[in-house]
């Protein structure tokens, strides 16, 4: 669990400079490094001064615990919050309808035959997909209107003539798809939240606050990033989060603290763990090329080696969290997972009444007809793609394994172990943490060292960062587990 702590009475040096930087009014971007205490930090900054300020939060968890550790004088809201009540309540009656698959949403905006570019004949299907995924682009942008570099590319569509014929036929539509979601009350395109936040930031507002906070700035979509930067005028700005945790990058999110106008500072200094568990987490920094080293507290005694009965188990995948559940579970453990499976047991039954047949009443997937339907949509429906860890799971063990597994959890307060994958770990620590197995080891490659041993193809970015989070969710104990192989892999090694 996280615990609601002072990480330290007196502000370390780094600290203190940042406060210092703070009250002189400069914008800042701060580097904060896993545990070093940046909630506390934003909360010092906030006492120096009498200003109205605003934080921006990453999601409502961090947003309610920034409550109660700020001042009055600081409102804390998620971006989609803020979003919402300057404009998105309007479309309430629209968030959350049912899914359907994107051809049914293009047929209805007219997307009603395929198209032929050279040899290849691009069906209604796909059409639809670049429509939609057009959309999504997008919002995620910080372009006024829908263009033609926001038409997804398509694989077999080589040269630029061919990529042009498809932005050509995609355009309209897509133009379409976005006059369609400007009604509040109906229309053919599912409406979701990213959507009201792109319209809200279409509208240039202004937030009403004289300084700005904006937390885990390394996972900001550009749309959001425009937003805050453009308060430099009338606000102090603050961005502060860790690039080296940019984990979000498949949503749209991308790191933009480095390149950010500002005075950049860095926490270095760890208030979570000692200076062992600060080494392990050197190695993903260095791997990751991130602009932070990490030092540990000689006050806290953190050891790295196996763990029997971990408080937590961080897994790298959905699919690899449930597996962690059911094995825990047959160990006889009190199981808790991350977030909860409420909304895996509906999606459960869900699936067994489309696998057997019958109709589901589930709102996110009650236009489907049967199991096959919802695959080919997980699979091939880029709005389908936060479907696929479920589906894989489904057909990995079967919908009644999983309803028995989540009928078996239990909340967190009264588990023995929790289970989580790194990204919704993200943001929380335990006592005693084993990494879970679904971490795989890089490839080899063609490359062979002096001894004739195949050397690994270099770690991405990408492995690196979700590692780094993992590692440092642990204060006392970390059992590297699947991640174990970092202690023979020649680069980490050099950098260790």
């Amino acid at each position: 669990m996280t615990p609601h702590r002072a990480e330290t009475q007196t502000p370390t040096d780094e600290q203190a400079h940042a406060a210092d930087t703070f009250r002189k009014g400069d914008h800042l971007v701060l580097q904060a490094g896993a545990g070093t205490g940046k909630t506390s930090t934003l909360g010092l900054l906030a006492t120096t001064t009498r200003r109205r300020g605003r934080y921006l939060a990453f999601n409502k968890d961090i947003a309610r615990d920034a409550a109660t550790r700020f001042p009055r004088t600081v409102l804390c809201k998620t971006a989609h919050a803020t979003a919402y009540a300057a404009l998105g309540h309007r479309y309430a009656h629209r968030l959350n309808s049912p899914r359907q698959p994107a051809w049914k949403i293009g047929q209805g905006l007219g997307v009603t035959r395929p198209l032929r570019i050279g040899d290849h004949e691009i069906s209604q299907r796909v059409l639809s997909q670049a429509m939609l995924r057009t959309v999504s682009h997008f919002c995620y942008s910080a372009d006024s209107s829908v263009a033609g570099h926001h038409v997804p590319r398509l694989r077999r569509l080589s040269t630029p003539t061919e990529q042009a014929k498809l932005v050509e036929a995609v355009m309209p539509f897509a133009a379409k798809a976005w006059a369609d979601l400007q009604n509040p009350e109906q229309g053919v395109v599912r409406f979701e939240h990213d959507h009201y936040l792109k319209m809200w930031a279409l509208t240039g507002p202004k937030i009403e606050a004289e300084f700005l906070f904006l937390d885990e700035a390394q996972d900001t979509n550009p749309v959001l990033e425009q937003v805050f930067a453009a308060q430099r005028d009338h606000a102090q700005l603050v961005m502060v989060g860790d690039s080296a945790q940019a984990i979000y990058g498949w949503r749209g999110a991308r790191d933009v603290m480095t390149s950010f106008d500002a005075a950049h500072l860095t926490l270095s200094r760890s208030f979570r763990f000692g200076p062992l568990l600060a080494e392990q987490a050197n190695r993903w920094l260095a791997l990751a090329e991130a602009p932070i080293r990490l030092t540990g507290s000689e006050a806290i005694s953190t050891e790295v080696g196996p763990v029997a009965d971990p408080d937590a188990v961080l897994c790298r995948t959905n699919i690899g969290a449930m597996t962690e559940v059911m094995r825990l579970l047959a160990d006889g453990r009190r199981v808790a997972l991350a977030r909860g499976g409420h909304t895996l047991s509906a999606l459960a039954f869900a699936a067994r009444d489309l696998k057997e047949g019958r109709p589901t009443a589930h709102p996110e997937l009650v236009l489907f007809a049967s199991w096959g339907e919802v695959q080919e949509y997980a699979e091939h429906d880029p709005a389908g793609r936060d479907l696929q860890p479920f589906v894989d799971l489904v057909d990995t063990h079967g919908s009644d394994a999983i309803l028995a597994a989540v009928d078996k959890l239990t909340d967190e307060d009264h588990a023995d172990v929790t289970v989580s994958t790194a990204h919704k770990a993200k943001g929380r620590e335990w006592p005693t943490v084993r990494i879970a197995d679904d971490f795989p080891p890089p490839k080899d490659s063609d490359q062979h060292d002096a001894q004739g041993v195949p050397i690994p193809e270099p770690v991405s970015d990408t492995d690196a960062r979700l590692a780094y989070v993992a590692v440092t969710r642990a204060r006392h104990r970390l059992d590297l587990g699947g991640l174990s192989w970092i202690d023979s892999y020649p680069a980490a090694s050099a950098a260790s």
